[in-house]
């Protein structure tokens, strides 16, 4: 135990990785990251952000049959033009012949206060709380959101550590491990662990 550590409190070491460049080339180490953790046997829900389902498909695949319940979020509907939804049909089945869900709901730090603010040109509290969390880097600002909707949507229990996954653009790059909560409930939301993320 190092020096000047109280003894009767827990000490807890982890390892914390600092990608040089975000986005997808860091996709393999972050699903290195996340094999770790589950191994340590105590995490077994899983969150991973997925915009044209790529990165869903690649961790569901690499952790199938682990008995975890891993959600994959999309974008939503009409994120990127009307009618429209980015991850294929094809893509979402295979995801959940993996044995993953796949949810696709209303993105809490973006879509009504954004048109809000194109429209009027004001500020609004969530979008004040999204560039706040994007101090820390886009990812880590969708682990908290996807922690959010998956539980929103109930397919992660509300208050467990949940193993969240999120990049910048595509792939992943961000890990991080969050006692989850509603976005109802966002203020009893807790960061616990930064495991991975990109330094710039």
């Amino acid at each position: 135990m190092p020096r000047g550590v109280n003894p009767r409190y827990m000490l807890m070491e982890r390892k914390v990785i600092y990608f040089e460049k975000p986005g997808r080339l860091n996709t393999d180490a972050c699903l290195q990251v996340v094999r770790e953790v589950i191994e340590e046997g105590r995490i077994r829900d899983v969150v991973v952000a997925s915009t044209t389902g790529e990165t869903g498909l690649r961790f569901s695949g690499a952790l199938k049959d682990r008995g975890l319940n891993m959600v994959v979020v999309t974008h939503s509907h009409g994120f990127k033009e009307p009618n429209t939804l980015e991850i294929p049909e094809d893509t979402v089945r295979r995801i959940r012949e993996n044995g993953a869900k796949v949810y696709t709901g209303t993105m809490i730090t973006h879509s009504l206060e954004t048109a809000l603010s194109k429209k009027f040109s004001g500020l609004y509290p969530t979008l004040i709380v999204a560039q706040t969390l994007r101090r820390f880097g886009e990812g880590p600002k969708v682990c908290c959101e996807i922690a959010m909707m998956a539980s929103d949507a109930g397919l992660i229990p509300e208050g467990a550590e949940v193993l969240t996954v999120a990049g910048t653009g595509r792939g992943a790059d961000t890990v991080m491990i969050i006692r989850s909560a509603t976005s109802k409930r966002f203020l009893d939301l807790r960061v616990l662990e930064i495991l991975a993320k990109p330094r710039s």
